[in-house]
């Protein structure tokens, strides 16, 4: 590959953000409008430039990517990276990922902390659980411990259970205990937490509603 000029700089149709950039009359490759301004008609490019430039081009591609991916909920750092890593070279991504972090689009204890809150308000689990989730996503140990540090483990195991409370309404007492225990159990709750929780629940319902459940079959 030879040193070039370029003959025309042309912003594209479909995307008015980008232009297309021709090289001796032919089209050479496409640009941000952010770079492009940089160049000129007439300009002489190197293959080394014109490498670099693409190089560039493929950063603010993935970055945009990025942060389109993240404008649906807050991500970890690893989530986006595995995102990117689906679509661009290893160093485009590494690239991008360290603009990002100049940018203040990545911080994986702001994410920890929002999945934390998020979990605890609609879908209630113990740090146990929160924790194997959060390092299925690739936060770090001592950023999940910080985000579950203050998790109130009884408080997070009766709020699981109030949102399933009306399933149960008009079965026996039995029924209740086996399957929201079960439910308790599976979002990581241990023995004595789901005791204690379906117990709290048995004594309120037998002052509030006490034709919640039906009656037993002894026979």
């Amino acid at each position: 590959m030879t040193d070039g000029k370029i003959t025309a700089l042309e912003v594209q149709k479909r995307n008015k953000e980008r232009v297309n950039v021709y090289i001796d009359g032919e089209f050479a490759f496409g640009l941000n409008m952010m770079d492009a301004a940089a160049l000129r008609k007439g300009q002489i490019l190197t293959p080394v430039e014109v490498t670099r430039l693409q190089h560039g081009d493929a950063v603010v591609k993935a970055v945009d990517a990025a942060a389109n991916f993240l404008s649906y909920r807050p991500r970890s750092t690893t989530e986006v990276r595995r995102n990117l890593t689906k679509k661009y070279d290893p160093e485009v991504v590494e690239a991008a990922m360290q603009r990002l972090v100049d940018l203040n689009y990545l911080d994986d204890r702001a994410f920890a902390r929002f999945w934390v809150e998020n979990r605890i308000t609609f879908k209630p689990r113990s740090p146990m659980a929160l924790s194997l989730e959060l390092r299925q996503k690739g936060v770090p140990d001592d950023i999940i411990r910080e985000a579950t540090a203050d998790v109130d483990v009884d408080e997070a195991a009766y709020q699981a259970a109030k949102k399933r409370l009306r399933r149960h309404r008009g079965g026996t007492f039995a029924d209740f205990e086996r399957k929201l225990g079960g439910f308790l159990q599976r979002r990581g709750f241990r023995y004595d937490t789901i005791r204690e929780v379906l117990n709290r629940l048995q004594n309120e319902l037998a002052e509030t509603e006490p034709d919640f459940f039906a009656a037993e079959d002894t026979h």
